[in-house]
């Protein structure tokens, strides 16, 4: 058994510091995705409505199948749903 530590769970679970990078940020996209939805309290259905998505995508989204969602995706998603993206890039520790 291996004594190494991760600074979070997507860089024990990735392949390289680019991987965990990229899932970290489809993480906080999808959290923020569907915070709104709660928030908004809106159905799948009409959540699938107003993102331009299938109600199965949105099952997806809640289920955190976070392999199934590219940044892309994700990005569009949040401003069909009125919401505005910010990336903050910051030197690596």
């Amino acid at each position: 058994m291996s004594n190494e530590r991760f600074a979070s769970v997507w860089e024990a679970i990735s392949e390289s510091p680019a991987e965990a990078e990229n899932m970290k940020l489809r993480s906080s996209l999808m959290i923020a995705l569907t915070e709104h939805i709660k928030r908004e309290g809106l159905t799948q259905a009409q959540a699938a409505k107003l993102l331009g998505v299938s109600q199965p995508r949105i099952s997806d989204l809640n289920r955190g199948k976070i392999d199934l969602f590219s940044i892309d995706t994700l990005v569009n998603m949040l401003s069909a749903a009125g919401l505005h993206v910010e990336v903050q890039v910051a030197k690596a520790a």
